[in-house]
C-alpha cells in the first residue's frame, strides 16, 4: 500500500490554500464547482470549497512541501526528536554535575559516585547505558583534581545540550542554517562516538554512529548543502518545480 504523505499531512495540520494577487496566477489555482469557488491545497492539490486560507502576491504564498520535500520535512522532525531528547538527557547530566559541591563528610568523587545512580533512570530511558560511558569514567577521574573542573565539565555538558535544542529546532522549523548547524554538530562529535565505542562496543552505541553518520551524509547530499548536487539553486529549484504556483 502506498501512502500519500500529503493527504497524511492534510489530515494532521489541515489543507493550505492561497489565493494569488495575480490573476493568471489565480485561474490556475482556483475553480468553479455547483457548490461554489473552489481553492487548490497547495499541498495535497485537491480542491477545496470555500476561502482560501490566506491570499497576496505569488512571491509571499507559504512555502508548502510536497512529494520527496515533505518526506524529507518528516525525516528532519524526527531528527529534531531526538536531538530534543539528547537535550533533555544533557541538562539533566549536566545540572547534576555542577550540583556536587564539597560538603562535610563527603568528597566530590563520592558525591559523583552517589549522583551517578540518579542519572539512571533518566539515560534508561533514552537508550542509554550510564556504566558504559567512558567519558563518564573520564569525568570521575577529573573530578579528584579540583572542584574548578567540576563546574567547567558541568558547562561543558550543558553547553553540547544546548547545541542539540539549537540543532533540533533548525531541523524542526525547516531552516536552511539549520541543516547546516546539524551537519556541523553531529560531525564535530561523531569522532566521540567513535572513542566510546573503541572502549566497548554496545547496540545502542553503534546504532547512534550510524544514524548520526547517516543524517550527516542525507543533509549533505539530500538538502544539497555545501554545494553537493547542485547546491543551493538546484535545492530551490527543486521546491519550485514541486509547487502547483509555478
Amino acid at each position: 500500500m502506498t501512502i500519500d504523505w500529503e493527504l497524511l499531512a492534510c489530515g494532521f495540520t489541515g489543507h493550505v490554500t492561497f489565493r494569488p494577487d495575480e490573476p493568471a496566477a489565480a485561474a490556475r489555482l482556483q475553480t468553479a464547482t455547483s457548490s461554489g469557488a473552489a481553492w487548490r491545497c497547495l499541498r495535497c492539490g485537491d480542491f477545496i470549497l470555500g476561502e482560501p486560507t490566506t491570499s497576496g502576491p505569488t512571491a509571499q504564498a507559504p512555502q508548502v512541501a510536497r512529494g520527496g520535500l515533505l518526506r524529507d520535512t518528516i525525516i528532519m522532525r524526527l531528527l529534531a526528536l531526538d536531538r530534543f531528547l539528547h537535550f533533555l538527557g544533557l541538562t539533566v547530566v549536566g545540572a547534576v554535575i555542577l550540583g556536587l559541591q564539597e560538603t562535610e563528610g563527603a568528597t566530590l568523587r563520592e558525591q559523583f559516585q552517589a549522583a551517578v545512580p540518579r542519572l539512571e533512570p533518566v539515560a534508561t530511558q533514552l537508550g542509554w547505558n550510564v556504566a558504559d560511558w567512558k567519558s563518564l569514567r573520564l569525568i570521575e577521574q577529573a573530578i579528584a583534581l579540583s572542584p574548578t573542573a567540576v563546574t567547567w565539565i558541568g558547562i561543558a555538558v550543558l553547553t553540547y545540550g544546548l547545541l542539540e535544542l539549537i540543532e533540533a529546532t533548525g531541523l524542526w522549523l525547516g531552516k536552511r542554517w539549520g541543516e547546516y548547524f546539524s551537519v556541523v554538530v553531529t560531525g564535530v562529535f561523531i569522532p566521540l562516538e567513535i572513542y566510546e565505542l573503541v572502549d566497548k562496543v554496545t547496540v545502542f552505541k553503534v546504532l547512534a554512529l550510524v544514524i548520526n553518520v547517516a543524517a550527516v551524509l542525507w543533509l549533505i547530499w539530500r538538502k544539497r548543502l555545501f554545494g553537493v548536487h547542485g547546491g543551493t539553486a538546484a535545492n530551490r529549484a527543486q521546491h519550485q518545480a514541486a509547487s502547483f504556483l509555478d
